[in-house]
């Protein structure tokens, strides 16, 4: 389409099905040149009419349409076969970017993915974050979506782990869908209460895509996860079928840590390849250690509270204030608050939404909202600090009087 709107004299315009781009085309008969590792082909739009009548009832095109590519015999040897295999490789790659994209989520009581159309507005430039960090996770997932031929020269399987953690409110929902919009993958949105056993788990696997995004939101949350196996009172009868020493939870109704390991590492894990797991959680500490070695969970990206760089960018995404709008005892006095304040930056966006029309007031609103936060934080780190040292002391204290008694 690209190569068509530039050398094509004539062109068509189509737009395909779940498609909201348009598509520029060569007219009938029309010829377009390309190059390919310094070698021009030729490319030809064929259309003739159709000469055989149709007795049937339905109803065929009159005219036949094709493309006729042109090669120098001396190149043929040289570039037809990788020639084609680039132009497949790269079709596929601009009908995956055109059509829409989905957010598939396990139904209830079932083993089915259900698909709704996902058009989330999150991309990179828009994400509140440290410019480096996230300069950082765009050129690794760059190297994933690319890295078809490592993975196979290193012989892993392709797929990679994100664990997103940090406090509520600080962009992980927002880091998952700029992330689905960066590489052009569909979304499958596990809801692991709706998952009865481990294998059931596998079959929801198998029924995922490749180019796909696998997301496991608030995991510490969804399901006790907290040991492979579970001993069993011996006072306590299993029931029938089950071991009398342990509870096998694979035909239970629930999962095992086991069985989600396997799910994301196991060899169950490689049916499928360019795939991204994608955990969330606000509490990291209350996560199994195996759950977040290298293999399963490759990149751990803490979602931080809003920093001034992060701050920079709501200010451009809601106010349209870059750096030379904003005054430098301004800048200064946020620059100087924010990391005291520990805003997240969904509470700091509701501030500017709420103020939007008035720019100057909403930069005054929150430039107070931040000091107020760093007030309140400054007092209670006080508090805290002087009865943690009242704990000590009062041991200490009591111990003393009951020497003096005896």
């Amino acid at each position: 389409s690209s190569s068509a709107s530039v050398a094509g004299s004539r062109l068509s315009l189509t737009r395909g099905l779940n498609s909201s781009a348009t598509t520029f085309g060569l007219s009938h008969n029309d010829r377009l040149v390309d190059v390919y590792n310094g070698v021009a082909v030729l490319w030809e739009h064929v259309v003739t009419q159709r000469q055989s009548q149709n007795f049937s009832w339905r109803p065929l095109a009159d005219e036949n349409r094709g493309f006729t590519l042109r090669i120098n015999k001396k190149d043929k040897p040289l570039i037809l076969e990788p020639y084609l295999d680039y132009i497949t490789d790269r079709a596929n790659e601009i009908r995956r970017k055109n059509q829409d994209r989905f957010l598939y989520t396990n139904s209830r009581g079932g083993l089915l993915w259900e698909p709704v159309p996902f058009k989330h507005p999150s991309t990179f430039d828009t994400l509140a974050m440290d410019p480096q960090k996230k300069s950082e996770i765009m050129a690794d997932l760059r190297d994933f979506a690319n890295g078809q031929s490592f993975y196979q020269k290193t012989g892993r399987a392709w797929k990679r782990g994100y664990l997103l953690y940090g406090p509520p409110g600080t962009g992980k929902s927002s880091m998952i869908a700029a992330m689905e919009n960066y590489l052009g993958y569909d979304i499958y949105d596990l809801e692991l209460t709706e998952v009865h056993s481990n294998s059931e788990l596998r079959k929801l696997l198998m029924k995922t895509s490749s180019k796909s995004i696998i997301v496991i939101e608030d995991i510490d949350c969804s399901i006790n996860l907290t040991n492979r196996k579970k001993k069993v009172n011996s006072s306590t009868p299993p029931p029938p079928g089950k071991n009398p020493h342990y509870d096998d939870e694979e035909g239970g109704n629930s999962i095992s840590l086991s069985g989600l390991l396997n799910f994301t590492d196991g060899l169950w894990s490689c049916c499928g390849s360019e795939r991204i797991f994608v955990f969330t959680t606000n509490h990291i500490e209350k996560l199994d250690p195996a759950l977040l070695r290298s293999g399963r969970m490759d990149m751990h990206i803490f979602m931080s509270y809003c920093c001034f760089p992060a701050l920079k960018i709501l200010l451009k995404n809601y106010l349209g204030l870059g750096d030379g709008d904003l005054e430098e005892a301004v800048l200064k006095e946020l620059e100087e608050v924010i990391d005291d304040a520990e805003m997240t930056p969904a509470d700091i966006s509701e501030v500017l939404i709420r103020n939007r029309r008035d720019k100057v007031k909403a930069v005054s609103n929150l430039l107070e909202a931040l000091k107020v936060r760093a007030e309140r934080k400054r007092v209670n780190g006080e508090e805290e600090e002087e009865q943690e040292k009242r704990a000590l002391e009062s041991p200490q204290e009591g111990g003393c009087d009951e020497l003096k008694e005896r």
